[in-house]
């Protein structure tokens, strides 16, 4: 799999999110590439309009790259539950929004309700999706997909990871991603897939 080369020592991650950038700043270092957020160059965050994970990864890493000139990494990610055909997907985040803030034990609970609410007999599979894109100054971009099979569980179990990952349990294993040490979930999440395509397409 290969795309256009990253030749640029400076890349701009376009998230506001401190870990999220540190974690992509560490598996970064060992190609020579030093990274910065949109945080740091006061970048407003893009209205996501789009209604796929790659519309929404391309609006942030293409106006990231228009304001700065640097080339732009983007991802945009989420959980797809297949008995709610494929939601929350792109508005995972959204399901949590509150006006004091992100409340993924809510957005939890409420995926849960819906299953029962529908009847959907376990188990309750499902899928976590993330979407990188690169995209340069001149309007080129790159685009690679990651995914994570496996099903939701209830009650929520763990207490580490974030978001949904307290009722994630990835296939062939017997713990949620809430349950799982951060270096373990990151070497096989779905944001490790789209990683390592992206490594090969265009760091390699």
């Amino acid at each position: 799999m290969s795309g256009r080369r990253l030749t640029e020592e400076r890349l701009l991650v376009a998230t506001h999110n401190r870990g999220k950038l540190e974690e992509i700043a560490a598996l970064l270092e060992p190609y020579g590439v030093s990274v910065t957020g949109a945080a740091e160059r006061n970048l407003p965050e893009p209205e996501e309009t789009g209604t796929t994970f790659v519309e929404n990864a391309r609006i942030k890493a293409h106006a990231a790259a228009r304001a700065t000139g640097l080339p732009a990494l983007a991802d945009d990610s989420g959980i797809e539950i297949d008995a709610l055909d494929g939601a929350p997907g792109v508005y995972t985040a959204d399901w949590a929004e509150t006006p004091a803030g992100r409340d993924f034990v809510m957005a939890m609970t409420r995926a849960h309700d819906a299953l029962v609410a529908k009847g959907a007999p376990e188990p309750w599979t499902a899928r976590f999706r993330c979407t990188l894109v690169l995209a340069w100054p001149d309007g080129h971009d790159e685009v690679f997909p990651g995914v994570m099979e496996g099903r939701v569980v209830w009650p929520m179990r763990g207490d580490q990871g974030h978001g949904y990952d307290p009722i994630f349990q990835p296939e062939g294993h017997d713990i949620t991603f809430g349950e799982m040490d951060r270096w373990t979930k990151n070497e096989m999440s779905h944001r490790a897939d789209a990683f390592r395509k992206f490594v090969a397409g265009c760091l390699d």
